[in-house]
């Protein structure tokens, strides 16, 4: 075991001053001392507890969710009649109380209308959504199911949660924290940011497009005071648009979707130079905005963005790229954020600011504090009582533990993790993790030499006997904190993040370093005798 070639050398020096150098800019950070630009530089990014930034709770409205659900139902419902052979008709179409229901214009028709529903309700199959009932032999009435609602509520969580993350990304923040609390609920934490406008901004905006024909039998007054022709709803118009303080009426069903956007970007319109937005569908929204187009030359439809029209602008010739720009009053940032949001994806529910918490970089920076100096002393008195205990091996295992600190740094900013105060308090703890490693091999060492063995067998014997202990110990020491990492959040699985990663290196430096040092010695000195 004390036996190491020289390749062996060559390779764990390597090993241990690439990565305690990858520490050092994240070291020479918090001092004047600049890096070089042409070198690497990898950082340990800052927590919210640490380096300030803010703190957002939203909240999504359930409802938006079981309205969604109904409206895609009827939907369903009405091309699964209309697909069939013969065509079935219906009438009567309502929406009332949550549930949908029709009336078959020939009874006769029952069988075939059932047949017809069944796998547009059954789903995935995994849950059943939607109950089907049948009241005087002609109305077929459809109620969701409560194990459908909670599916799909936890489902367009889970969706937004996703949008949420990627909506962040966009903006160039460093390791945001964004877990879904409750059912309803989703936490956002943004280190280093201060101002949280545009966060809100940005999150707020559900980005939910719509192209939707505008109803050319709507009457202007008839509009202005709410009332809609059968079949269409009536939206407002944005207060960027020109007809701000207006509404128009359009087609409640048909139309398309932005779910189907494949990219979005901001740019400058070529007659006007004015901010737009240009999108572009895949391969099935494209066929279906291409035949919408087609089927609807000169007629106006309206681009709908979270309930407001931002344009009514017309068909004049079938649009068969699969690409579309959007215009509506736009300056160059609220372009570039919408074409984030889009490509983000659309919200499935609405997202309300119920908590707003601005964390100072002041607060952070006395915690950083007040954690370095725990450190600071907690390591002095550790280095001094193994020195004062075990002298040379002592010293040994001081610098191993200063390797310690610098190769977890190193390794946190190569993977680019978060060092949140818990994780300070996971260096803490790693700090006696690793001492307590050498403290088991030095009192094994000096009870070999009790018990009569010569100065290189007792330091083998006790690198090799108390190697079984420590790794043991750390074994389970990594199973509780890989699931404090899979089953925390936030600061817990910052601590987590430094515990396991301590692990791997305390047994690292305090084994496989400091045997190769004490070998190295063995061989130079050839000691009779050793002190312990």
């Amino acid at each position: 075991m004390l036996d190491f070639p020289t390749w062996k050398k060559v390779w764990l020096w390597g090993l241990t001053l690439i990565a305690a150098a990858a520490a050092l800019p994240s070291l020479l950070s918090a001092t004047s001392v600049k890096w070089p630009d042409f070198l690497p530089d990898p950082q340990v990014n800052l927590g919210l507890d640490l380096a300030g930034g803010s703190h957002i709770l939203l909240e999504a409205d359930a409802s938006q969710v079981q309205a969604q659900r109904l409206e895609n139902m009827e939907e369903s419902a009405r091309s699964a009649m209309r697909n069939a052979e013969p065509r079935i008709r219906i009438g009567d179409v309502s929406t009332a109380e949550g549930r949908l229901s029709f009336m078959l214009d020939d009874p006769a028709d029952l069988d075939r209308a059932r047949e017809r529903l069944l796998p547009v309700i059954n789903g995935n199959g995994l849950v059943r959504e939607w109950d089907l009932s049948v009241v005087d032999g002609q109305r077929m009435i459809l109620t969701p199911t409560q194990d459908g609602i909670e599916t799909a509520v936890a489902q367009a969580m889970d969706s937004a949660t996703e949008v949420v993350r990627k909506r962040i990304d966009a903006l160039g923040t460093r390791e945001p924290t964004i877990i879904r609390q409750g059912d309803t609920r989703i936490v956002v934490q943004v280190p280093g940011l201060q101002d949280p406008d545009q966060l809100k901004k940005l999150l707020g905006q559900t980005a939910k497009l719509e192209f939707k024909l505008v109803d050319p039998t709507a009457l202007p007054s008839d509009v202005a005071q709410g009332i809609a022709p059968l079949g269409s709803e009536i939206f407002p118009y944005a207060e960027t648009s020109d007809f701000a303080g207006q509404a128009v009426a359009v087609k409640r069903l048909g139309g398309i979707r932005g779910d189907s956007l494949v990219n979005a970007q901001q740019g400058f319109d070529q007659q006007t130079n004015e901010a737009v937005v240009n999108i572009q569908f895949d391969q099935q929204g494209g066929a279906r905005f291409a035949t919408l187009s087609t089927e609807n030359v000169g007629r106006a439809f309206a681009i709908i963005l979270d309930g407001k029209v931002l344009s009514t602008p017309s068909f004049r010739e079938p649009i068969l790229g699969g690409s579309a720009q959007i215009s509506g009053g736009f300056t160059v940032e609220t372009a570039n954020n919408l074409a984030i949001s889009l490509r983000s994806g659309a919200l499935p529910v609405d997202l309300s600011v119920i908590e707003e918490r601005t964390v100072g970089p002041d607060l952070g920076a006395d915690s950083i504090k007040r954690g370095l100096l725990a450190m600071m002393i907690g390591s002095v008195a550790v280095i001094v009582l193994m020195i004062a205990s075990y002298g040379r091996f002592g010293v040994y295992a001081t610098i191993a533990l200063v390797f310690n600190v610098l190769i977890i740094l190193g390794i946190m900013a190569g993977l680019n993790t978060t060092l949140t105060l818990p994780g300070i308090a996971g260096f803490v703890l790693t700090i006696g993790a690793a001492v307590d490693a050498n403290v088991l091999i030095n009192e094994r060492i000096r009870e070999e030499r009790k018990r009569g063995r010569r100065v290189v067998a007792a330091v083998e014997n006790g690198y090799k006997e108390a190697s079984r202990a420590i790794y043991d110990a750390n074994v389970t020491n990594f199973i509780a904190g890989v699931l404090l990492f899979l089953f925390g959040s936030g600061p817990v699985r910052g601590f987590a993040v430094v515990l396991v990663i301590g692990l791997f290196t305390s047994v690292f430096t305090a084994v496989t370093l400091t045997r190769m040092w004490v070998a190295g010695w063995l061989r130079k000195a050839r000691p009779s005798d050793i002190s312990l």
